[in-house]
């Protein structure tokens, strides 16, 4: 078989907003198991952007957007019902930047070759696959933005910023409304705290090797910056994407703020979605249970949904579409807050 045997059939991304979802999700409220979780946890969201003093805080983790719910967070950033987001490099380099360069993720198959896969250049993320020759030119891309900064220690939302930069400024840019780039213009910062741990840091060993001075990232800033947020906000709610670091990172700024010279409330509300189990004293991070025992998360508005993302996150975001409360809030531009000098 041939290479593009395998790269043939495109990996389509949900638009929610082509499907009301209300009636559905209202009615898996009375049902159990799975189903009511996704209704609670749906109302609960609604709540939190109700809530008119709360910053709402998207976590992202693992492959969803690889999956077909790319767009699903596109959305999101666009119709104002995520201010900030914390995500894993993977998902905002080796997804959603690789895609606003014009490469596609494609269907294949969990079961595959994975040795035939490797010896034809096709890299496997479940049953969804990627060209591995345009994962390259995504690290070079990576090392060429950072071959025009000037050297210095830079969080990863400054770097990213430069990417929005970059994608904003390029007339010929394959895809125009990549998350980086809906992000940078509505100054929605995004945070990747395990940066390194994708096609990025692949880029920024090319970028580094050979020169004495050159670009790094101070991930130690990362959380300097986003306890910044934090203490000057009202209040936060999160939504959490499967878990790791973003979801550990997004619930340790609570303490952090304590350290950076003020003690701020826990998170007001919290929905995590994912299929990890606790019992190995994780979760992929800690329950949202646990963490009010650390003093992260206020657990009087908190709801587990224990599923595969994909197949309920479209239902819960095009309920939160439809029900509309995501018009009656204000832009917080919260990337302006780096411009001040508070930061020194």
């Amino acid at each position: 078989m041939k290479k593009s045997d395998f790269l043939a059939k495109e990996v389509r991304h949900i638009d929610i907003k082509s499907f009301d979802a209300t009636k559905i999700v209202q009615d898996m409220n009375h049902m159990g198991f799975t189903a009511r979780e996704v209704g609670l946890a749906s109302e609960l969201l609604d709540k939190m952007l109700m809530d008119q003093e709360c910053t709402v805080i998207l976590a992202l983790a693992g492959s969803t957007s690889s999956a077909g719910c790319m767009q699903l967070y596109v959305d999101m950033a666009e119709h104002n019902m995520v201010d900030a987001v914390v995500a894993t490099g993977a998902s905002i380099i080796d997804m959603d930047f690789f895609e606003a360069l014009g490469f596609k993720h494609y269907q294949g198959d969990p079961y595959a070759d994975d040795e035939m896969l490797c010896s034809l250049g096709i890299d496997r993320i479940y049953d969804t696959y990627i060209d591995e020759s345009e994962s390259q030119i995504c690290c070079d891309w990576i090392a060429r933005i950072a071959d025009g900064l000037a050297p210095s220690a830079y969080s990863s939302r400054q770097f990213i910023q430069e990417i929005g930069r970059f994608l904003f400024e390029t007339p010929d840019i394959a895809k125009k409304r990549s998350l980086i780039q809906v992000c940078y213009e509505k100054d929605i910062p995004i945070f990747c705290p395990a940066f390194s741990d994708s096609s990025a840091g692949y880029g920024l060993v090319r970028h580094q090797v050979g020169k004495e001075k050159h670009a790094a990232i101070d991930s130690v800033k990362d959380f300097k910056e986003l306890a910044h947020l934090k203490m000057n906000v009202a209040e936060t709610g999160v939504l959490i994407i499967g878990g790791g670091t973003p979801k550990n990172f997004v619930q340790d700024v609570v303490l952090c703020t304590e350290y950076s010279g003020k003690r701020m409330p826990m998170h007001k509300y919290a929905v995590q979605i994912t299929v990890a189990d606790p019992r190995d004293g994780a979760c992929s991070s800690s329950t949202l249970r646990e963490a009010r025992s650390w003093g992260k998360v206020d657990s009087t508005n908190t709801q587990m949904v224990f599923a595969e993302a994909t197949a309920v996150l479209p239902l819960m975001v095009s309920y939160l579409y439809h029900k509309g409360g995501w018009k009656l809030r204000e832009e917080q531009r919260l990337s302006c807050l780096y411009e001040t000098p508070n930061l020194a």
